[in-house]
């Protein structure tokens, strides 16, 4: 026995107080609160940086040049993985829905529910969705760069405008090339669920192509391709946005690039369903 003193167990129904909270540790209210005050901060900066990119499209010079590079770089550079993810996305969507309708006799209905999807949302969103993800941490890592190593500084200092130098191109080029890449998207995407149709089920090419254009019109499409200018400015002004507030060398671009891809990509699923029932209400589709 050493002597010291066990102290006594604390008496039955006595209750014990939790240990104090740590010298400005934050309480949960108000770390709810800074959450909440970030996110109207956020939001405040994408829609300043909206309005100036705005504003600096009637500025010349056009930037013309500049807009074709990012063409090239964002569209050109996405067919690619838009051409495999499309064709997949449609063998497999046609195997799932065939393993459902065919419990009810209706494999002949295989075409006309694989190309409304496309048409109406697989097309356009399943597209803005990989794609955002592609482009947008590529222009938040670009522009991030620059803004850490004191290029957009340098850009200020000679009296230019970031927002026209570097935020327009990249939103001009990216309205452009979503609507082009969702087109590519639902050609190639109905390719491969027409021919696993005729592959496995046995629907020829003519009678995939002859129902689903009894289903399909105009405004199906138009429903699709409308949404597709939108989200390729979501894609843009987002990383730009993460870009430009880029700090902290390397380890910040890394965090800006996370942010954008992630911020994007519920972006985009939000628009989509603002979009889709804005279009039902007015009758667009």
């Amino acid at each position: 026995m050493t002597g010291r003193k066990v102290p006594d167990p604390a008496p039955p129904g006595s209750s014990i107080a939790p240990p104090p909270l740590a010298a400005g540790a934050p309480s949960f209210v108000q770390g709810q609160v800074a959450r909440v005050t970030e996110l109207v901060t956020q939001l405040g900066a994408v829609a300043l940086l909206s309005a100036r990119t705005a504003r600096s499209l009637f500025r010349r010079p056009l930037e013309i040049d500049a807009t074709i590079h990012q063409l090239d770089a964002l569209g050109v550079e996405s067919t690619g993985i838009v051409a495999v993810t499309s064709i997949f996305i449609g063998m497999v969507m046609t195997i799932q829905f065939a393993f459902g309708l065919r419990r009810f006799g209706g494999v002949e209905y295989i075409p006309r529910v694989i190309v409304l999807s496309y048409l109406r949302e697989l097309a356009p969103t399943l597209t803005a969705v990989i794609v955002g993800g592609r482009i947008g941490s590529g222009m938040a890592a670009e522009v991030g760069a620059m803004n850490v190593t004191e290029q957009v500084d340098a850009i200020r200092a000679l009296g230019a405008d970031p927002a026209k130098k570097l935020v327009l191109p990249r939103v001009l080029a990216s309205i452009i090339a979503m609507p082009v890449l969702s087109l590519i998207a639902l050609a190639l995407g109905s390719l491969g669920a027409m021919l696993i149709c005729a592959t496995e089920y046995g629907i020829t090419p003519q009678l995939f192509v002859r129902t689903s254009l009894e289903t399909a019109n105009f405004a199906d499409l138009w429903a699709g391709l409308a949404k597709t200018p939108v989200f390729g400015f979501i894609i843009a002004i987002v990383g730009c946005h993460f870009g430009l507030r880029t700090t902290g060398g390397t380890e910040g671009v890394g965090r800006a690039t996370t942010k954008t891809v992630v911020v994007v990509s519920i972006c985009i699923l939000i628009a989509d369903f603002i979009l889709t029932k804005a279009f039902l209400a007015i009758g667009w589709s």
